[in-house]
Order: structure tokens, then sequence, then C-alpha cells
């Protein structure tokens, strides 16, 4: 480097350097102008704080004066007020107090006058009792009774009244029950009656089968009867061959027979092969068929009803009864009829519906082995429910239905009840609404026909006669010889299936006109 060049970057040096000193010295004084003039401003805004606080001061203090006065003049108007109210309480006060002070001297003037009118009072109880007293006196006198005597005889007198009122309105209140009682009765066995139709089957002792032709008579006579009299001989059943076109009749007292007997020749004709040992094949099979025939009426029976949980040995015997009749009533349509009637029964009077419907369908369930045991049909039908677990309330139904037991239950009632609803049907034991009519009407001639009969009905379908006697002509004593009279004169008089109940009634009824 040269000589000039050095110097010149020495100038150059110096020129900055003074400049920096230069820039310094200048910032210092243009910060201490600025601060001199934030001082001067702190200052000012310290004078108008002060200035600004002092007029604050004296508003508050001008503020603090009025409210003072303000108030002030609340207290004094408030006081005023309640300066006034007291006035007027006062007033009010000053006012009732005359007002009690009247009312004080009128209650001294009524207690005056009450006390005025208690002493009359007194001495006009005392002129009455003295009056009374005498009076009594007197009427003891005219009626030579004494008080005692007089009120007891008063009140016997009353006391017969009371009885003859009390009588009137029992036997006036037992003639509503009564007809009430009777008018339901009758609605409810005629809604019964009404919404229950079971077909009756009416039997007969005899059977017609169908021929195919007139040609197979000969062949079940068979070569010298030998065909007719197996038949015979294996079914109990009498054959009858006449000149019946197309058809021979089979004859027996037994249903059971006479089914199995149907059923055998049926087979036989349908096969062809007539001979001993064939019968005695189709027989057994018949007997099978039978079995099993009678097992679907059993169950359709139950089913029917809607009776559940019966027995199996109950079901099958239910089934023989599809070929037993009573008085030429078909004995199972019987039972399913009253099965239907005693649940209707049973609804309409609120008792067990299941219990009726199962003792009416199984009441006569002894008629489907009365002809082959000793004993009644009740007792039997009874014995066999009971081996086969039936309940006690059943068995009791079931054995009440004749009236063997005396009913206790409504359920019993309700099967003799439907028992004799069934049976008393025109036609429903083969009687004609004619004969019917007239074995009535016979009945009633009979008991009518002895001396002191007033009124005769013959009711439960001719199973009972209702006799009303002359009171005065026929005594107790009596009534009970006249019963026995009567029914010893229908039984040499009249036919009829069953028995028939004799009921004499002596009624004696007191009388009197009030005028």
């Amino acid at each position: 480097m040269s000589v000039y060049s050095l110097f010149y970057v020495v100038i150059v040096a110096v020129v900055v350097f003074g400049l920096a000193i230069a820039y310094l010295l200048i910032k210092q004084q243009l910060a201490g102008q600025k601060l001199r003039i934030a001082e001067e401003s702190a200052r000012r805004v310290t004078e108008e704080a002060k200035k600004e606080a002092e007029r604050i001061r004296k508003e508050s203090i001008l503020e603090a004066k009025d409210e003072g006065i303000r108030q002030r003049a609340e207290l004094e108007r408030e006081a005023k007020e309640r300066k006034n109210e007291l006035t007027a309480m006062e007033r009010r006060l000053q006012s009732r107090e005359d007002h009690l002070e009247n009312k004080e001297k009128n209650i001294d003037t009524r207690e005056k006058q009450i006390k005025k009118i208690e002493d009359d009072l007194v001495k006009l109880k005392e002129t009455l009792l003295s009056a009374k007293e005498q009076l009594i006196v007197q009427l003891e006198k005219i009626a030579t009774l004494s008080k005692e005597e007089a009120k007891k005889e008063l009140l016997e007198k009353l006391d017969k009244e009371l009885e003859v009122e009390v009588a009137k309105k029992i036997k006036s209140s037992e003639e509503e029950v009564r007809k009430e009682s009777d008018r339901r009765a009758r609605e409810i066995l005629a809604t019964a009656i009404q919404r229950c139709a079971v077909d009756h089957v009416v039997e007969t002792t005899t059977s017609m089968v169908e021929l195919p032709s007139d040609d197979m008579k000969g062949r079940i006579i068979g070569r010298e009867g030998r065909n007719i009299r197996s038949f015979e001989t294996k079914t109990g059943v009498d054959l009858i061959v006449d000149d019946t076109p197309e058809a021979v009749i089979l004859s027996s007292f037994d249903p059971l027979r006479r089914e199995t007997a149907r059923l055998t020749l049926q087979k036989l004709i349908a096969d062809g092969r007539i001979h001993p040992a064939r019968v005695e094949e189709m027989y057994e099979k018949s007997k099978t068929e039978l079995k099993n025939a009678m097992w679907e009426h059993g169950e359709r029976a139950a089913m029917e009803t809607g009776v559940h949980g019966v027995p199996p040995v109950i079901i099958q015997l239910l089934g023989r009864l599809h070929y037993r009749t009573s008085y030429g009533q078909n004995v199972l349509q019987h039972s399913i009829e009253m099965a239907h009637l005693a649940g209707m029964l049973a609804a309409e009077l609120g008792a067990n519906v299941a219990l009726a419907k199962r003792a009416a369908l199984l009441h006569d369930l002894g008629k489907a082995i009365d002809q082959e045991v000793e004993g009644t049909h009740v007792r039997l039908g009874v014995t066999f429910a009971q081996k086969a677990g039936e309940s006690p309330e059943v068995l009791h139904a079931m054995e009440a239905h004749h009236n063997d037991v005396e009913p206790k239950t409504i359920e019993a009632v309700i099967v003799q009840v439907c028992d004799a609803i069934s049976s008393a049907r025109p036609g429903a034991r083969r009687d004609s609404l004619e004969a019917y009519v007239k074995r009535l009407e016979k009945l009633e001639s009979v008991a009518n026909s002895f001396d002191g009969v007033e009124k005769t009905f013959a009711i439960s379908a001719g199973r009972e006669v209702r006799v009303i006697v002359q009171p005065d002509r026929i005594s107790d004593d009596l009534a009970t010889k006249l019963a026995h009279d009567i029914a010893k004169k229908i039984e040499a008089e009249l036919e009829y299936p069953g028995e028939i109940k004799v009921t004499v009634v002596r009624e004696i009824r007191a009388s009197d006109v009030a005028r």
C-alpha cells in the first residue's frame, strides 16, 4: 500500500469516528430534551389529577349533603304518615270502645230479661208438673189402672202391632224374593235350553241290515240253516229273514250284541264267503272294531263337551253308553246334552263350570255296566269313577243326581236340574207330545180323585206329583196317609218309567181386613 492510500484510509476513519461522536452527542441532547418534556408532562398530569381529585371531593361532599337532606325529608314524611295512622287508629279504638260499652249495657239488660223469663218458666214448670200429677191421679181413677200397668199394657199392644207389621213386611219381602228368584231361574233355564241343541238317537231293539240282493238271504241261511244257526249262536242275536226285500233284521235287547252282530253280518256280506268258520273270524274282528269305535265315541264326547283329563278306562266306558238306551233315550247323547246344559247353568250361576260339566257327563256312567254287574247304575258309576281317581266333588254330584244322597253343592243341584230338563223334553224318552200330555193329565186326575184335594200339579216331567190339600179337611197325620194312598193308586192304575214322587202340601193361611 502507498502512503497516499494509507492517508486516505486514516482520513476516512477520522471522519467516521467524528460522525459517530457527533451522533452520540446529538442523541444525548435529544434524550435530555425528551426527559425534560416527560418530567414537564408528569408534573402537569399530577397537578391536573390533584385538581380533579379536589373537584370530585367537593362534588361528593355536595352529593352527601343533598342525600342527607333528601333522607331527612323522607323520614319526616314517613313520621308524619305514621302519626296520621296512629291518630286514625286512636279514633277507631275510641269508637269501638264506645260500641263495646253500649253492647255491655244491652247485655246487662238482656240478662235481666232472661233471668225474669227463667223465673217465669220455673214457676210454669212447677204449675205444669202439679197439673200433670193431678191428671195422672184422675186418669188412674177413671181407668182403674196404675201408671205402670197402663204403660205395660200400652207397650204390649205396640209390640203386638209391631209383630204383625214385621210379619207382613217379611212375607212381602219373601214373596218379592221368591218371584224374582223364579223369574231369574226361568230366564237361566230358558237361555240354557235354547242354546243347547243335542240330537237324541232313539234306538229300538232291532236293527236292519241291507242286502245287495235277495239271493244273499239263502247264503246267509246256509245249507239246512247251518250258517244262520252258527251266526245266532256266536253273536247271541236273533237273525230274522222275512219277506222284506233286500234286507234282514237283527233283534236283541242288548245294543252291544246287536251292533256286534250288525258289523259281523256286514263284513260277511262284503266278503261273500259265509260259513261257520268265517262267522267266528268276522265276529272277533267286529268285536275289536266295536271296541275301537267305543273309544272314538268316548273321546268325541269328551272333546265335544270340553271335559279334559278323562282317564282311558272312563273314556272306554263312555263309548259303551253310545250303544246303551234308557227308556228309548240314547244315554251318551243324554249325557252330552246334560254336560252342555250344566256348563251354561254353572256359568250363569257363577258355579264351577268345569266341575259341573264333568259330573254331568259322567253321571250315568254306571248304565254302561249295570246289565253286567249287580247294583244300581248310580252306585256302580260312583264306584267305578272313584277307582278311576275322580274328585270327591264329582263323585258327590254323580251320587246325588237321583237324590240317593242329599245334594250339598250347587254343582250337584245343577246336575239334578239338567237331568230333569233332558229327560223332560217331549220326545226325549220316546213319548210323543200327545201321549206325554195325556200321561200327565191322567196323573193329576188320579190325585184329584181323593177327598180334600184342592189342586194337583204334575212336575219334573211326571216324576213328581205335588198335591195341595184343604187344611180344614186334611190334618197333618191324614196328609201322610193321603200321600201313601195316592202313590198306591198310581201304582195300580198307571204305567210309567222309573218312579213317581208324591208330595202333599198342607198350607195354613191367616188373614184379616184393615178397616
